[in-house]
């Protein structure tokens, strides 16, 4: 695979990408009021899985044979997934879409501890341990002296988001096992398996053909599946072939402000003082690891 300097179409990609992540906390938000948050997850897992297996077959790539590989696409779909998409939806039933965008940010700094442990070519420097310890500096300032010292509903729900941004980090570790596969085969199969671990789920608990679901429920459901899951995972594939994994990595600054600013314009949230000084820590933090990176 050969890579390109950015261009201006590049930098759109980025920036659109960007966007869809960050309105996904968005349609998440919406999407609970009266959807059960396993259901969620369930279900734009399945509208996903319609539109991208059809995409498969049309590049003429096919589902990976029956193997070994199966443990490590199964183990992606659980914890890049599954269980984060479960875990959001439903600590954003009390979360806001802004504070939810915030937390996830924390993802890129827990893939930096979690390569130091599991593998051999990207371990810890100086400037990345800088930035991993003002991230979570960060998340203590965004959960807030109250949440920390009382453990609450709201404690639980924000620990949920941030329990699925470490599967992400998690998962960026499990997918090296998986870049041998034909990129549309290893999405479709990752969706499958992500089905099969929560769909039953979803069925039995939530029963969702009993559910009184409102249209914009829905439709929130319907935009997360085909933007947040489907079309953003396209986006992905085709920036990494052309740009490379170190220029995608640029979204994480980009994700968290998109959530905020969503919120606030959408969904007319007001977030604390605190949650802005934490995104800047944040955001701080992610430019010190990138500096890592490129200064080992």
């Amino acid at each position: 695979m050969s890579t390109h300097t950015p261009t201006t179409k590049d930098y759109i990609l980025l920036i659109g990408l960007a966007a869809i992540f960050g309105s996904s906390f968005i349609f998440t938000n919406i999407s609970v009021r009266d959807i059960p948050p396993l259901t969620v997850a369930a279900a734009r897992l399945v509208i996903a899985l319609l539109m991208i297996y059809p995409i498969m077959r049309l590049t003429g790539q096919k589902l990976p044979e029956p193997g070994p590989i199966w443990i490590y696409i199964f183990l992606s779909g659980l914890l890049g997934n599954a269980l984060p998409f479960a875990l959001i939806s439903w600590g954003q039933v009390k979360v806001d879409a802004g504070l939810a965008a915030i937390f996830m940010a924390i993802m890129p700094l827990a893939t930096i501890l979690l390569a130091q442990v599991f593998t051999s070519d990207e371990k810890i420097n100086r400037w990345k341990m800088i930035g991993v310890l003002l991230g979570f500096f960060g998340i203590v300032v965004l959960m807030g002296k109250e949440s920390l010292s009382t453990l609450g509903d709201q404690t639980l729900r924000q620990s949920a988001i941030l329990l699925a941004a470490i599967c992400y980090a998690m998962n960026a570790i499990v997918t090296r096992k998986l870049t041998a596969l034909p990129k549309y085969s290893m999405v479709a199969a990752l969706m499958i398996a992500a089905c099969i671990l929560i769909v039953p789920a979803s069925l039995l608990l939530d029963q969702p053909w009993a559910l009184s679901v409102s249209v914009s429920s829905m439709a929130s459901v319907v935009a997360l599946a085909i933007g947040s899951t489907a079309i953003a995972t396209m986006i992905i594939l085709i920036i990494i072939e052309r740009c490379g994994a170190t220029f995608l990595s640029q979204i994480n600054f980009m994700v968290p402000v998109f959530g905020v600013l969503f919120g606030i314009l959408i969904l007319s949230e007001r977030l604390a003082a605190n949650a802005y000084i934490a995104l800047a820590i944040i955001i701080v933090a992610l430019a010190l690891s990138r500096r890592g990176q490129a200064n080992p």
